[in-house]
């Protein structure tokens, strides 16, 4: 696990776009995160607790949404 610092510039969005080979788009600043043709993802599965499923592009976008400040 990796601390992403969104006052070094990077988002959540994007770090979970990365790590899954798919494509988020960051409702904050309006990129589309893009990583559909990244090699080496064999498996990825966003697990909630209580056995659901989400969006990830949806349920990283309310992370983004939920800390606003810049140290979080």
């Amino acid at each position: 696990m990796k601390p992403i610092s969104r006052a070094s510039g990077r988002s959540a969005t994007g770090a979970a776009a990365y790590r899954a080979g798919v494509e988020v788009l960051d409702a904050r600043t309006g990129l589309v995160h893009d990583y559909t043709r990244k090699a080496g993802v064999i498996h990825s599965e966003l697990i909630l607790p209580g056995g659901g499923a989400a969006n990830r592009s949806a349920f990283w976008n309310s992370v983004e949404h939920h800390h606003k400040r810049g140290d979080a």
